[in-house]
């Protein structure tokens, strides 16, 4: 009886050195990598537009584009509008 629960024991010590020696090594995320999970966590923020954009300018390093709304509540993006009176 002692011998089969040493054996036992044995077999689940190598068992269980076995399982943790296969974890995959960690490493450092590449610059894309982390730019992507970035951008992932900024879409389930919930913010609003404008502040959506301004962020996502920041971690794609682009400036950030004439986009909003204009006076009439329709959506302007980069569009250059001839007010009458008004020279720009």
């Amino acid at each position: 009886m002692n011998r089969t629960l040493a054996v036992l024991l044995l077999l689940t010590a190598t068992v269980l050195s076995g399982c943790a020696a296969s974890s995959p090594e960690l490493r450092p995320y590449t610059a894309d990598e982390t730019r992507e999970l970035a951008l992932e966590a900024l879409n389930r923020r919930g913010l609003s537009f404008d502040e959506y954009h301004a962020k996502k300018a920041e971690l794609l390093g682009t400036a950030q584009k004439n986009v909003g709304f204009d006076d009439q509540g329709q959506m302007s993006a980069e569009q250059v509008v001839q007010q009458p009176g008004r020279s720009s």
